[in-house]
């Protein structure tokens, strides 16, 4: 009895199952639903061409497909395949949907208005072999990682990772992203990379960092971690050969969360205790897969609705409809928000089929957000340019 292709492609259709039809309680049910659904949502090749594939032509040249229940686990790894293939068909239409939606957020004619040197760095080929065989390599030979820098006195909590281009060009765009873990764990240098290091390869200065969680402090703690990386950003980033005039900010979840209230409340001194009169400005915006309800006491003034002006910055979210975490009504309802109050862009992709924590590999979706992401940035950087010529 083949008990090890068994288990492979037991594995593999229970992922694909709950790729499809993810379960959003009991809560016993819907973990296992969220981790096993969204490696097989985002690396549908991957575990179509080497988990399926593989493992039946090696039962198929072992001689081990020769019993009934044999042929039921060759016949579950051909449902599973199908399957699969419906996966990897919404990831590749979310491509569409994503570009679709830069063009409404932006407004007819985006394009024609970049910089020329903005527009000649927006990548025009699809990675497809870094996608087919090496989702989850984040790493380029381009980029150097600068681990643990300290911003701020809690220890490992308040450290930071600075991504440059080893070559550093002056004069770079700086991109701040604060990791997801519901407030009470994750890390940086575990989230959004994709994102991190190819913005890095393309000549930003990248920084991801941690912050204290729950429930040794509560909010606006976590906020104010966030603003002392910026300050720290604008301090230190040029030493990497960032520009600490132009800053996004971004991130996953509970980071999206963060990085929208940041967006939202620039130069707030009450966010910026001991050091109020510190630039905490940010160019843009991008939430991924973000939480955008109020903190866990209920506050109105911890939602980032609550912030929203006319003067907000642009935005990009990207939200997926498969979120068992996250409602995606949420993500559509804070979109429609801003695009009644702020006069900036926003742009709002509503992907069908992406789970929560959609930013972990090198899929074709997220390789689509980090193009869109690419594309919002050189849209609000070709505005500023316009705005301030001498830039």
């Amino acid at each position: 009895m083949p008990v090890g292709y068994m288990f492979t492609v037991g594995c593999v259709a229970i992922g694909t199952l709950f790729a499809l039809m993810p379960v959003r309680r009991p809560r016993p049910i819907s973990t296992v639903s969220y981790f096993f659904g969204l490696a097989v949502n985002e690396l549908p090749f991957f575990a179509a061409i080497w988990w399926l594939g593989v493992s039946t032509a090696l039962a198929f040249g072992e001689g081990d497909i020769d019993t009934p229940i044999a042929w039921a686990t060759v016949a579950l790894a051909a449902a599973a395949a199908q399957g699969l293939a419906v996966v990897a068909g919404r990831g590749w239409r979310d491509r569409g949907r994503i570009e679709s939606a830069v063009d409404e957020g932006l407004g007819a004619g985006w394009r024609d208005a970049l910089d020329p040197d903005l527009a000649a760095g927006l990548r025009r080929r699809f990675p497809l072999a870094r996608v087919l065989f090496l989702p989850f390599f984040r790493r380029r030979p381009d980029v150097r990682r600068v681990a643990g820098l300290s911003y701020g006195d809690a220890g490992r909590r308040n450290l930071l990772d600075v991504y440059h281009h080893r070559s550093r060009p002056a004069g770079a765009p700086i991109m701040i992203h604060m990791h997801g873990g519901h407030y009470s764990g994750g890390h940086k240098n575990s989230q959004s990379l994709p994102l991190l290091y190819r913005l890095a390869g393309h000549g930003w200065v990248c920084i991801s960092a941690n912050y204290r969680l729950q429930p040794q402090v509560r909010h606006p703690d976590h906020l104010i971690d966030l603003k002392k990386v910026i300050a720290w950003a604008r301090e230190h980033a040029h030493e990497y050969g960032a520009d600490p005039s132009t800053v996004f900010v971004a991130g996953s979840s509970a980071g999206g969360h963060m990085a929208a209230l940041a967006a939202l409340t620039p130069n707030d001194p009450a966010y910026q205790p001991g050091f109020e009169h510190a630039d905490t400005s940010v160019s843009a915006a991008v939430l991924l897969n973000a939480w955008y309800g109020t903190y866990f006491d209920g506050s109105p003034e911890s939602a980032p609705a609550w912030h929203v002006t006319a003067d907000a910055p642009p935005f990009l979210l990207a939200h997926g409809d498969k979120d068992t975490l996250v409602p995606q009504a949420d993500a559509r309802t804070f979109a429609e928000h801003l695009r009644r109050v702020s006069s900036a862009p926003v742009v709002y992709a509503e992907m069908k089929g992406a789970h929560h924590a959609f930013d972990l590999y090198h899929s074709p979706r997220f390789e689509a957000v980090v193009d869109a992401v690419e594309a919002f940035a050189a849209a609000v950087r070709s505005r500023d340019r316009r705005r301030t010529p001498n830039r």
